[in-house]
Order: structure tokens, then C-alpha cells, then sequence
């Protein structure tokens, strides 16, 4: 789900970005936070228990003093890379991330490296001794990993290669190709209603069924008397043999 300004200004009761101080949007199902970047003046935030992958857009909140991230999906620590920047930070709480790991003091003095300006970390009061500690035996982190490569529809190439509203795509664009008739873009198919269970024959009939809406009444006929053409050959194919056939193949 995206965070969009109209559901910020909702729970800031805010008339604009820039007024917000405090924003609380604790258990949203939020993925995209993008709009921060338009938010330079936010001082308190609280994201815990979303669906939360990446910081970059929180690295433009200048003025962020507090941050709750209790509770996402965060999967690197590098992510804090996009913190490093923000001068008033004093309050962090990553906890419950795939990040923090196995290890937690391996976890919190990487973290008091790389952000040694906090006071708190995961409600717990950073202490003089531990910041030194930090300083010497904490990881230095790098930048987070390159996002995986998308193709134009957004899918990366294994999803694109597997999608089988792709495939559709593909039957339904070569029969209109044959018939003369111009592509259709990819957000004009329908999305698939359980595409795992989907098989090769019900994407060709997913293609047909689509580009039937683009048939005109003659069309239409035409398409109609190759269907039934085809069903009765389909119907002399499957049936028993005649009695007839049977006592002429025993002689």
C-alpha cells in the first residue's frame, strides 16, 4: 500500500506536508513511503508494523528526531546508510526486522556505529561505554544492495519469463497481429484470478476470450461457425466407435 497525502494529511489532520510535525501510521500495510520526500519538516515518525523495505525516501526528513520501524521488512542493515544524514536523529527503534539477525549485540553496536548520535536505541537508553564500544567493534556498513532489475511492465525477468498474464499477452497480441489488427498494451488485460493453477491452454483461451471483445457482429459469426466446426470434429474424434466399425475390425 502507498502512503499518499491525502491519507497524511487524514491522520495528521493537517492541511499540508509541510505543517506536519508528528505522524502516526502504526499497522498500515505501507510499502511505499515515498512521499517523505516531500516532507522535510516531519520530527516524529512512527512506520511500526508495516510492510517497509528501504529508507531512501526518509533520508530527505532533515528536521526527524524520532523513528519507530518496529516490525518491517527491512533486510539489510546498509538501509541505515540513508540515516546517516540526519543530524537530529536521537530516536530509533528497528527491532523485530530481518536485519537485526541472530546476534543482538553484533546488531546494536553496528547500528551505534553508524548512527552514534543516538540517545535511544529499541527503547533502550544508549550509554557512554557502549558508544565507545561501538566506535571500536561496531560494523561499518555500505550502501544497500542494487534493486533488482525490473523490465518495463515491472516485473524482474524471472517474473516476466513465469507471468502468465504474460503469456496471454503474447497469444492474444500474435492472433491480432494475424488478423491485421494493432497490440494491446499490457494494462489493458484483465489480471488472473489464480494464475499458479492456470496451464498453457487456459492462457490461449484467456487471449481468445479477450480479443473476442474486440470482434465486430461478422466477426463474431465467423468465429462462431469455426467454433462449431471445430467441436464436431472434435466430437467425431472422441466417439465410440460405430457397431459397424467394430464387427468389420474383428474380421
Amino acid at each position: 500500500m502507498k502512503l499518499t497525502r491525502k491519507l497524511v494529511l487524514a491522520r495528521a489532520k493537517a492541511s499540508d506536508l509541510d505543517s506536519v510535525k508528528k505522524l502516526n501510521c502504526w499497522g498500515c500495510n505501507l510499502t511505499d513511503i515515498s512521499i517523505f520526500t516531500e516532507m522535510p519538516n516531519i520530527e516524529v515518525l512512527t512506520l511500526s508494523a508495516n510492510q517497509i523495505c528501504s529508507l531512501e525516501h526518509v533520508s530527505q526528513c532533515q528536521s526527524l528526531t524520532e523513528l519507530y520501524l518496529r516490525r518491517n521488512c527491512i533486510q539489510s542493515l546498509s538501509e541505515l546508510c540513508h540515516l546517516r544524514h540526519l543530524a537530529q536523529l536521537r530516536v530509533l527503534w528497528l527491532a523485530e526486522n530481518p536485519c537485526c539477525g541472530s546476534d543482538p549485540l553484533k546488531y546494536r553496536l553496528t547500528v551505534l556505529r553508524n548512527l552514534p548520535g543516538l540517545h535511544k536505541l529499541d527503547n533502550q537508553v544508549v550509554t557512554e561505554e557502549e558508544l565507545a564500544q561501538a566506535l571500536e567493534e561496531g560494523e561499518e556498513i555500505g550502501n544497500p544492495p542494487a534493486p533488482v532489475p525490473v523490465s518495463a511492465n515491472g516485473l524482474t525477468e524471472a517474473d516476466t519469463e513465469n507471468d502468465p498474464l504474460n503469456y496471454s499477452m503474447e497469444e492474444t497480441n500474435k492472433i491480432r497481429e494475424q488478423l491485421g489488427m494493432k497490440p494491446l498494451p499490457r494494462d489493458k488485460f484483465p489480471s488472473l484470478s489464480s494464475p499458479a493453477t492456470l496451464g498453457k491452454k487456459s492462457h490461449v483461451l484467456e487471449a481468445v476470450l479477450h480479443l473476442l471483445k474486440e470482434l465486430n457482429s461478422e466477426e463474431l459469426q465467423l468465429v462462431q461457425k469455426t467454433a462449431e466446426s471445430r467441436q464436431r470434429a472434435l466430437h467425431r474424434h472422441s466417439r465410440p466407435p460405430e457397431r459397424s466399425e467394430v464387427i468389420q475390425q474383428c474380421d
